[in-house]
């Protein structure tokens, strides 16, 4: 594939805030569900969930290592979402939840994950997923795809190597995805720039740092643009965003 430089011109339980997440806001829109809990293996994960009427996607975003769901990154790919009418849940992982910075083993992480996907997508029955994160959870979501039987994967700000470390290239992560991959990372990251490859696309965004300070509308049209090609391929096609209601909606949390 191509890679591109250059700037892109209820019913449910809800509760307080928690690590990596933002305070609860008041009088939240119809069809948002917020600090949504899905039990796991490794603790409760929460989720902050948009829920389209008859979604195309269902995107699922996660933070990274020591972040939350609110970073300008991640808020503008859910939005890219939301403006095809998708559903879109951004997930605060159980090792967040819980308060440490770190997510420990790979392997639990991976499994955590795999349960609350599965169980978010026992929501949405028969549609298509495509899963992502910026940074560590874009590590997360490449390592799970094929498991997950997600659609594409999104990586923002994907950390090919540590700082200073590039013999320890994380590329294969890419790779595992065995779909395709939309990596959107700053020029001057200094955990690296992944090489497009096969299904991997990647886009390089001029000036830009890991943190992706700055660059929400440039995501927004790059992921929007991104996910518009996937649903066409579907032969399903951007919809006109439609919020579900939560009448009806089974009460109590996810699992």
């Amino acid at each position: 594939m191509r890679t591109w430089t250059g700037s892109t011109s209820g019913p449910w339980r809800s509760s307080g805030s928690t690590p990596g997440s933002a305070p609860p806001r008041s009088a939240p829109a119809t069809g948002t569900l917020r600090g949504v809990r899905i039990s796991t293996g490794a603790g409760p994960a929460r989720a902050e969930l948009d829920a389209a009427e008859d979604p195309p996607v269902l995107l699922v975003l996660t933070h990274g290592a020591g972040g939350g769901t609110d970073s300008a990154d991640v808020l503008a790919a859910r939005q890219a979402g939301l403006d095809l009418g998708a559903a879109v849940a951004r997930v605060v992982q159980p090792y967040r939840v819980r308060g440490a910075r770190a997510p420990g083993s790979a392997a639990r992480q991976d499994e955590a994950w795999l349960e609350l996907i599965g169980k978010l997508r026992r929501r949405f029955p028969g549609v298509p997923l495509v899963q992502g994160g910026r940074s560590n959870g874009a590590r997360v979501a490449c390592r799970t795809a094929r498991a997950a039987s997600a659609l594409a994967v999104l990586a923002l700000a994907f950390p090919l190597h540590p700082p200073g470390r590039p013999d320890r290239s994380r590329a294969a992560e890419l790779a595992e995805a065995g779909t395709d991959v939309l990596v959107v990372n700053g020029a001057n990251d200094p955990f690296g720039i992944p090489e497009a490859a096969g299904a991997i696309r990647v886009v390089v965004l001029p000036g830009a740092a890991h943190a992706l300070a700055g660059q929400g509308g440039a995501i927004r049209r790059v992921v929007g643009s991104w996910l518009a090609e996937l649903l066409l391929a579907l032969g399903a096609g951007p919809r006109k965003p439609r919020l579900a209601p939560t009448r009806g909606w089974p009460s109590g949390a996810v699992g």
